[in-house]
């Protein structure tokens, strides 16, 4: 069962997650000890998945940030595995999410320039078999990006 304290301690290690188990143990008024058999234990139970830092794209020449739409021409469960497997081998898709609504898969897809999305569209996404149609939205200006927020988080339900 997660606490109020593993919640702080994942807090903690999400803004930063290379602190030393001491900062973590001096932040939330604990020993060095108990603080690492609770991180152990997230680990364990899968709360943890991995540690990684945050690159910004930007500062790598990564400028244009689209996310991509996609309908399927047919909904076989072997088609729709088919391109969940392609598009995990697509570098430039930094995320996949299967949709309810209007289409089947959101893509957000990160490239250097227009011409890269072009190139990338009709050289990769077009090379996966059963695409119907896709849909691009271009990122003018990004309001908010972070990772999973605690502030809302219920602990038990009644």
């Amino acid at each position: 069962m997660i606490d109020q304290t593993d919640l702080r301690i994942l807090e903690l290690l999400q803004k930063n997650s290379k602190m030393k188990m001491k900062q973590i143990a001096d932040s939330i008024g604990m020993t060095i000890t108990p603080v690492y058999e609770r991180i152990k234990k997230m680990e364990r139970n899968g709360v943890i998945e991995n540690y990684t830092i945050r690159v910004n794209p930007n500062r790598l020449g990564y400028q244009l940030v689209a996310y991509c739409s996609v309908t399927l021409k047919e909904h076989s469960q072997q088609n729709l595995k088919q391109f969940e497997l392609g598009v995990q081998q697509l570098d430039q898709v930094l995320e996949c999410s299967h949709m309810s609504g209007n289409f089947d898969y959101l893509l957000k897809v990160v490239v250097r320039d227009m011409e890269d999305y072009q190139l990338f569209i009709s050289n990769h996404l077009a090379a996966l078999d059963n695409i119907g149609q896709v849909q691009s939205y271009f990122v003018m200006k990004s309001i908010k990006e972070q990772t999973f927020s605690f502030g809302e988080v219920q602990l038990e339900r009644r």
